[in-house]
């Protein structure tokens, strides 16, 4: 096999087991986006060592997976396992997953002096500034916290909820309220005699104007939106 392939690995028992998979799809399998196993495989064998050609056995699937099917080994080995990148699908896991924590960032937080989000380049500035590196064994979401601790010596920043009241007229509700649900959490709601639809909304403080600016153009200026303490 070519030292370029890449590879889904897992240990059981003592005994390493391998797939050949795309790496792209991959990563689209472990997160959810695509189902079915063998877009991902590259071959229908699970390995102990891919690089040899060393097939499996029979007996160690069974005593590893209880099973010797290769649709659910190879579900298993990507579910738990780890996938062997490239550098070059690293950078990019590494690229996107920066893009993603700068836009949580700025939809998340503000800054205390105007009220309003950093500019996404601001953000990526101040995170080299500070070299603050995101952890590749981590989500986002789990680093969040300590990341904007580290961001405040160098920006200004304050991670605040905002209230709003939204009143969408009826002939836009069907729209409009996809958006509000989508982007919000419904904190109450109520259907008006005239078919209108009100909410009061919880949202990220640094969100609140594209948001408006979504609903906005969903119901052409015609929504009501005002804040509320």
């Amino acid at each position: 096999m070519s030292e370029k392939i890449t590879l889904a690995r897992i240990k059981k028992y003592g005994e390493t087991f391998e797939i050949s998979v795309d790496p792209d799809k991959a990563l689209q399998y472990k997160k959810g986006l695509i189902s079915d196993i063998q877009d991902v495989l590259l071959a229908n064998n699970i390995f102990t060592d891919a690089h040899k050609g060393e097939v499996a056995s029979h007996g160690e699937l069974e005593n590893a997976f209880k099973t010797t099917n290769i649709d659910k080994i190879a579900e298993i080995i990507l579910k738990e396992g780890e996938i062997q990148l490239t550098a070059e699908h690293r950078a990019h896991e590494r690229e996107q997953k920066l893009k993603k924590l700068i836009t949580l960032i700025s939809r998340q937080a503000v800054d205390p002096k105007t009220g309003f989000p950093h500019p996404p380049t601001r953000i990526e500035a101040a995170l080299e500034q500070g070299k603050i590196h995101l952890d590749d064994r981590k989500t986002i979401e789990e680093q969040f916290d300590d990341i904007i601790s580290k961001l405040r010596p160098i920006i200004p920043i304050k991670i605040e909820q905002k209230k709003l009241l939204v009143t969408i007229p009826a002939q836009h509700t069907g729209k409009a309220y996809n958006i509000v649900k989508s982007n919000s959490k419904i904190l109450k709601e109520n259907w008006n005699n005239d078919g209108s639809w009100s909410a009061e909304i919880e949202l990220p403080a640094g969100f609140i104007h594209e948001f408006m600016d979504k609903v906005n153009t969903a119901t052409h200026g015609e929504a009501m939106m005002e804040q509320r303490t």
